[in-house]
This record gives structure tokens, sequence and C-alpha cells, in this order.
């Protein structure tokens, strides 16, 4: 059974199979952040980051304490050659322009309808839903990337209980357990990890899951 970190690194090494070379990405805080690492050489992406960064470069250990460049999440980052900052007006345009290709978000609760809920739960301080709300709109594809459940309790649902961020947004979902792809029929699981049966898949689910008939290993 994997330990947390390699849950994570098992999930961002999964989801950079969904990027193409040349895809410009817009990357949510923590998990996702990691897909860049797991990345075939011969794939190259245009980070973006709603802040104004076109072209989001790789923190070292050099560079790791500079507080002169921020990404949207107010962490260190710096610009990769051939990058470039832009206003924050023309970094929502290209966002809300779909010019934005994939975004990969964590998520809180996702439903059986593609509806996220990412950004607050009730009673809890909570930084703001930042960019959020634009990019599960504007980027053509909507990637929810984390853990499948959450304390044991089911994070993918039939219905989103804590205030939605977006609805009918998410393309695809890909946790520890399985990849699913939201289709108007419903939630179809095209990959499993072998680790688990189908069984503990649909019983750590609370939305129904359609088996898809060529379904394959996650791997």
């Amino acid at each position: 059974m994997m330990d947390r970190d390699q849950m994570r690194a098992f999930i961002a090494q999964r989801v950079a199979k969904e990027l193409n070379d040349g895809d410009v990405v817009n990357l949510g805080i923590g998990l996702p952040t990691l897909v860049p690492n797991y990345l075939p050489e011969d794939v190259k992406v245009t980070l973006q980051s709603e802040n104004g960064i076109i072209g989001v470069g790789t923190v070292t250990d050099e560079n790791r304490d500079a507080r002169h460049v921020v990404d949207a999440g107010g962490r260190p980052s710096e610009v990769a050659p051939g990058g470039s900052f832009i206003d924050s007006a023309t970094s929502f345009g290209l966002i809300r322009g779909g010019h934005v290709d994939a975004t990969i978000l964590g998520g809180l609760e996702v439903d059986a309808e593609g509806s996220l809920a990412n950004w607050i739960i009730p009673g809890k301080m909570m930084p703001g839903m930042g960019g959020a709300m634009d990019l599960l709109i504007g980027a053509k594809h909507v990637i929810v990337a984390m853990e499948h459940t959450a304390k044991g309790r089911p994070k993918i649902l039939k219905k989103c209980r804590l205030p939605y961020t977006a609805i009918n947004c998410v393309t695809k979902i890909i946790t520890e357990m399985c990849v699913l792809d939201v289709r108007p029929e419903g939630l179809v699981m095209i990959e499993y990890n072998p680790e688990f049966s189908i069984e503990e898949i649909q019983a750590a689910t609370e939305a129904e899951l359609i088996i898809s008939p060529e379904l394959k290993p996650m791997c």
C-alpha cells in the first residue's frame, strides 16, 4: 500500500500523461504542482499563472528563498527562458478566451455531473477561490487530481455538498484508485489501479461508476 507521498506522486505521474507538447497549462496549488516533474522529455508545456506569468519556471535551491517573483498561490517562483509578465486583466483574458489548454486542480468534492467544490469549507478560514472559477469555465480540459477519499469519506459524490466553484465543468478525475471520464451518461471508469478491486473503488465512491468495456490498468 502506498504512503501519502507515494500516492501523490502516482497521481501526478498519471496526470502528466494527459498533457501534450505545446500545451498552455495552469496548475492549482498542492498536488498539481508535482505534475511537471513527470512530463516526458519530448513534451514541453507553457505554465501559466493567473497573476500574470506566462512561462512559469522551476524553483531551484538557489532561488527557493526569493520573494520578488511569486505565483498565484503566493509561492516563490521564476520565469522560464522565453517567458513573460503580463497584467492581470490580460491574463484572465487568456483564460476566459479559451487559450488555456488544460487546468489541473485539486478538489474537496466533485460529483457525477462534473461539478467541483474546491474553494471553501463553511466556517473555516480560506484564502478565496482565486482564479479557479474562471479556469473551470475557460480552460479546454479540466482535470481534477486528488486523493480518492478524505479520512475514509468519499470525495466523489452524487452531488456536491460544499459550495460549488463551478458546475458541469470537469472533464476528467484522476485519483490513486482510478481514472474517470466525465461524460453525459455519468462517470466512466477508463483505468483502475490494480491494487484495488472494482468493488473496492465503487465502495469508496458515492457516485455510481460506469465501467468502460475498454477498462485497463493505470500505468
